[in-house]
């Protein structure tokens, strides 16, 4: 008795409830209550109890009578020594263990899509009271408790209870309330007190608080049960997808600098975004993170949408929006590495938990963070998990998976003898390929529709083919090589172009060994790379003009469109995360007509399956023209099964008459495009309309067109059913 007195008030019990509550006593029954703050007990409805000499403990015996007229949860009350305000509260040890061996035994195996259901804080009802269930894995510690706003953040009042060999703790506190603030307090193997948030927590407090808060039971009523529907038979693989990437925190502000809410971005980026003919919104991660600076990627809550910007419901609010308006939700996923923030993840359990013991393995170097154990069941199941969340609890369509490379390798960003090979003595990173294609597995098996885009920068194979067949499984990958070769080319003074061409080219011998994504992402607009205006050469137009012919040959090119926010209006500063884009801007001349560009290309786009039905198919693309390197002139077909688009680009700010490309059909071609419109700030040269083609042999072909291409400008022309 001594001893379990004594570990009870050194928080030192490995198990509370075999000592705390009511136990068989010799004449009766024993009930113990350990209350460090209190003055005096008392067992309701039946007396004092009494204090244990030298300690906060307090007991009382009862006879077998009055246990039976207790009721199965007591209430006990107390004087507080310092304040001597009275309070009662029904014991916590009182009640029998809550989780099941079954979700415990699937979470040991890594196996649990909805432990976040069971881990964390849940609102629930026990035994017809209220309350708060808590239950963390935390293995080799010697306590957890739950501390917080309840209990004075006395970390010796709520110790919980071990859940056996699942190293899971759990305690139901009864009387919490949502918006509750809680942590875990931890005494580690080596007798450390480190206070944690929670990593299954759905809500966390504004920065720079950083305590975990319990949330209401989800009654969100959503209206986007055919947007659903619909997703399920969605056959992305050959249907229009272009994206527009958003920094919440930075589209747009108030004119005091503070935040606009979900619901605010919902009444006005929703809008803004269905006029521009955008399919999808990706939003860089609005998972909680402690660091604006980050823009979202150091995350310290993953279950935790961002309170920069409201509550959970509200940002159902916004993705319900956007699915009532056609738009569909990715969301930025981070699972490749997380802060080492002391009051997060980072040494949950005052050593290695979630990251890799060995240095070599569990630090990134480069970016100053910690990587995930991929080997562990329950750290792998913390991550598939979240995943499964995201998308069933926010129904959100996509996950674009960040910094995928250096998951794939064990020697990204290390020098020698800083990694250790794998059991093959290979520089592949096994266990985090495991993860990733069982993440992939899982997400395509459970939600039919939904996408997984990697950004990837190496040329690992089968990036996007199924695992089945050897492949990782994402759905599609961003093409960072296409991206930097154009981006390269299009900041190359025109008269210089000639002997660049090969950087446009080039992408065609790969095109099609990988679902790709074009993207001109939020990386290519900071850290001294300028905004993509910017970026262009010569005089102002000529910077606007390269813009126009930069982003039609995007959209012509095969493979997805993804665009970062301010690039559709031409924004001329770099972007910043601390301030809203330029919308001063918005709409003046030129800047008006860049977006009148986007919104077209979309259109166009959207409407004519000869620019996406192909996408990742070699049949869907066919040079015309890709050797005039003097006039900097591309051209080529896009087509679907009855479609077909000639596509023609002129990167030198000459114009071209009565320049001749050869056309594999005798037909008219309409001009559906031309980006040197003065719709969009152009010169407003072009074809009167249509071309109907001669018979000329040229490019190898029997037909010709004759065209006029105005300066750094494309062409898009429709062949018409004869």
């Amino acid at each position: 008795m001594i001893e379990a007195v004594t570990r009870i008030q050194q928080g030192l019990h490995h198990d509370p409830f075999e000592w705390l509550g009511i136990h068989p006593a010799r004449a009766g029954y024993i009930i113990r209550a350990f209350m460090p703050s209190a003055e005096s007990v008392e067992l309701e409805n039946i007396g004092p109890m009494i204090r244990c000499e030298g300690t906060d403990t307090f007991e009382l015996n009862i006879s077998k009578q009055q246990k039976d007229n207790l009721p199965l949860h007591y209430s006990l009350k107390w004087i507080e020594k310092s304040s001597k305000e009275s309070h009662q509260v029904i014991s916590p040890y009182s009640f029998q263990p809550v989780l099941s061996d079954f979700d415990l035994n699937l979470f040991s195996a890594g196996t649990h899509l909805h432990i976040y259901r069971f881990l964390g804080a849940r609102l629930q009802t026990i035994d017809d009271i209220e309350g708060c269930l808590f239950a963390v894995w935390a293995p080799n510690v010697k306590r957890v408790s739950v501390i917080g706003d309840f209990n004075g953040w006395h970390g010796l009042r709520h110790p919980m209870r071990i859940r056996g060999e699942s190293a899971v703790w759990e305690l139901f506190i009864p009387g919490l309330h949502a918006a509750d603030n809680y942590k875990f307090e931890i005494r580690t193997r080596s007798d450390e007190i480190i206070q944690k948030t929670d990593p299954y927590a759905r809500s966390m407090g504004l920065r720079p608080d950083t305590t975990s808060k319990i949330t209401a039971i989800d009654n969100y009523k959503w209206a986007d049960h055919n947007w659903l529907s619909q997703r399920k038979k969605w056959q992305w693989l050959h249907e229009p997808i272009t994206i527009y990437e958003v920094h919440a925190g930075s589209w747009r502000r108030h004119d005091d600098g503070s935040f606009l809410s979900y619901s605010e971005m919902a009444d006005q980026l929703i809008p803004y975004v269905k006029n521009l003919g955008y399919t999808h919104i990706e939003f860089l991660p609005f998972t909680e993170h402690p660091l604006d600076e980050s823009w979202g990627y150091q995350v310290s809550g993953y279950y935790a949408p961002t309170s920069r910007h409201g509550s959970a419901d509200e940002l159902r609010y916004l993705i319900d929006s956007a699915h009532q308006n056609g738009i569909g939700i990715i969301l930025d996923w981070v699972p490749a590495h997380f802060p080492r923030d002391e009051f997060a993840l980072a040494r949950f359990t005052g050593e290695s938990c979630y990251e890799y013991a060995d240095p070599n393995k569990g630090q990134h170097i480069e970016w100053g963070t910690l990587i995930f154990n991929y080997g562990r069941n329950e750290v792998r199941n913390f991550l598939i998990a979240n995943a499964v969340y995201w998308i069933e609890e926010f129904h959100l369509d996509g996950l674009r998976v960040d910094a995928v490379a250096s998951m794939l390798y064990l020697d990204y960003s290390r020098e020698h003898g800083q990694w250790s090979p794998n059991d093959h003595g290979g520089r592949e990173h096994l266990e985090a390929i495991d993860f990733i294609r069982n993440l992939n597995n899982v997400v395509h098996a459970e939600f039919p529709g939904v996408i997984t885009l990697a950004e990837e920068s190496t040329d690992w194979p089968q990036v996007s083919r199924p695992t089945d067949g050897g492949g990782l499984g994402f759905s599609m990958k961003w093409n960072m090589g296409w991206m930097h070769d154009t981006l390269n080319y299009a900041q190359t003074d025109p008269l210089y172009r000639r002997f660049h061409q090969n950087q446009l080219t080039f992408s065609q011998l790969y095109a099609y060994s990988e679902n790709f994504v074009l993207p001109l992402s939020h990386d290519e607009v900071v850290h001294m790379k300028r905004s993509m205006l910017d970026k262009m050469p010569g005089d102002v137009w000529q910077k606007f003009a390269n813009l126009r012919v930069l982003y039609a040959y995007q959209y012509a090119h095969p493979g997805k469109k993804l665009l970062f926010m301010g690039g559709e209006f031409g924004q001329w500063n770099e972007w910043n995360e601390a301030k809203s884009l330029d919308w001063e801007i918005f709409g003046l001349d030129k800047h008006a007509g860049l977006t009148n560009l986007i919104s077209d290309l979309n259109s166009v786009y959207r409407n004519n399956p000869a620019l996406y039905f192909f996408d990742f198919d070699y049949q869907g693309f066919q040079w015309l023209s890709c050797d005039d390197v003097d006039n900097s002139v591309l051209a080529f077909i896009r087509r679907s099964q009855n479609d077909t688009f000639v596509c023609v680009f002129n990167f030198t700010p000459a114009p071209l008459e009565n320049y001749i490309i050869g056309v594999p059909d005798a037909a008219v071609y309409k001009e559906v495009f031309n980006s040197d419109a003065a719709w969009y700030g152009g010169s407003d040269m072009g074809n009167a309309g249509e071309v109907q083609s001669q018979q000329q042999f040229d490019h190898g072909f029997e037909n010709s067109l004759r065209l006029t291409i105005p300066p750094l400008a494309a062409l898009f022309l429709k062949k018409l059913d004869s």
